[in-house]
């Protein structure tokens, strides 16, 4: 198979071909033969694009799979260009243990899902790591299920055995949490300085036991100058930010849509909304990720946080590039070439991230020139809805390729 088009990575846009066999990415260049598909100078082609922090829902217990499961995760992410995927460990069923963890690859396996899962472990109090590599996930403070810490002093503790591990946080500082736990607001239970307290602490933790850090879906921007002022020391940490840190903040929450908009953590500032985009454009943080949390609109109603975003991820990076002045090559990095740089220790023989031979061959073609408006009826995700209805992205996803197959 020969693709011809507009190749986006973080060095520049090129016109030229990739020759693909099998799943694989044999050879990119000019004149490499008879072209099977050709895309429009109004197209982007990028290394398939990688969510990084998604929550499927899916595990041996199968108790919440009525809201999403990996097959229509996979089905919502190839609906918004997105290729590769990595779970979360908050499961009924925790994978935290050699055991657990197998026991979710499995199920993930019999599953079969059209797109690769990449799957965190959890780590949570008295836990151990692994004995093999897997990324793993630290909640700080409370989240949707139990595994998370009620003192930083016991994360400390526990995370003393992953030195040199590949731990991600989720920087809500508990103390904080639960002296806040009467304030009148969701916003105001989890208000900025629960994340900068975590933040500090979780610099610390990285730096303290040689950790490959990352914060997961950044929000506040006081918290930056932290993260930037750790990186300058040579602390090895990275960032996320979410799709809806980007796009919403405290100014969009009305009496009526309150449900939908609860997240941990929350909406910030208009501010704080401006920093996040700032912090993208300059690199302080590295990836898109969703945060992609699905659940059915009477669980949101009923105060249960989180959205679903996988189905919109593709048409969200064509406001970012067109309205937000993001150069592809930008975009490129965070989409696509610093995610998989994350899932690439876990997931041979597979490697993404990088339109060059060896690679691969999934791929993300984006459409600057086609406009698309977010309808619930659309959305591949089993909870059945988004936060972006009504919303036109000036772009939108023209094709997806996983394995070498054109899947949309």
């Amino acid at each position: 198979m020969i693709i011809q088009g507009a190749l986006v990575s973080s060095s520049g846009t090129l016109n030229s071909q990739i020759r693909i066999e099998g799943d694989r990415i044999v050879e990119v260049g000019s004149n490499l033969g008879e072209v099977d598909f050709s895309f429009s100078e109004h197209c982007l082609i990028f290394a398939g694009m990688g969510d990084i922090h998604i929550h499927a829902r899916d595990d041996v217990g199968e108790s919440q799979i009525y809201k999403e499961d990996f097959c229509s995760a996979s089905a919502a992410a190839i609906n918004g260009g997105v290729v590769h995927v990595a779970d979360m460990p908050n499961n009924p069923i925790p994978p935290i243990t050699d055991e657990s963890y197998q026991e979710k690859t499995f199920h993930l396996t019999k599953r079969n899902p059209s797109i690769h899962f990449t799957l965190y472990a959890g780590i949570g109090p008295g836990t151990k790591p692994l004995s093999f590599a897997v990324p793993y996930k630290a909640y700080m403070g409370p989240s949707v299920g139990d595994l998370y810490f009620k003192t930083l002093e016991q994360l400390d503790e526990t995370l003393s055995y992953y030195r040199g591990a590949n731990v991600s946080f989720h920087c809500e500082d508990p103390i904080l949490l639960e002296n806040h736990a009467d304030a009148a607001s969701h916003e105001e239970r989890r208000p900025a300085e629960c994340e900068i307290s975590a933040t500090r602490f979780a610099l610390q933790m990285i730096e303290k036991y040689d950790l490959n850090g990352k914060l997961c879906h950044y929000s506040v921007g006081e918290g930056l100058p932290l993260i930037r002022e750790a990186r300058s020391r040579g602390v090895n940490v990275t960032c996320e930010v979410t799709p809806h840190h980007l796009y919403f903040d405290q100014s969009d929450l009305t009496d009526q849509n309150r449900g939908k908009m609860q997240m941990n953590p929350p909406l910030r500032t208009v501010s704080d909304r401006q920093a996040m985009l700032d912090a993208l454009h300059d690199g302080t943080l590295d990836y898109l990720a969703t945060d992609h949390a699905p659940h059915t609109l009477e669980e949101n109603e009923q105060g249960i946080s989180g959205q679903p975003h996988l189905d919109t991820y593709g048409a969200f990076v064509t406001w970012l590039i067109l309205d937000q002045q993001f150069s592809p090559q930008q975009a490129a990095c965070f989409c696509s070439e610093n995610p998989g740089n994350f899932v690439n220790p876990y997931v041979a023989p597979k490697k993404f991230g990088k339109i060059e031979a060896g690679y691969t061959a999934s791929l993300t073609v984006l459409n600057l020139k086609q406009p698309i408006t977010i309808r619930r009826e659309d959305m591949k995700t089993k909870c059945g809805w988004s936060p972006f209805e009504g919303v036109t992205f000036p772009g939108s996803v023209e094709a997806v390729f996983v394995d070498g197959q054109k899947v949309r």
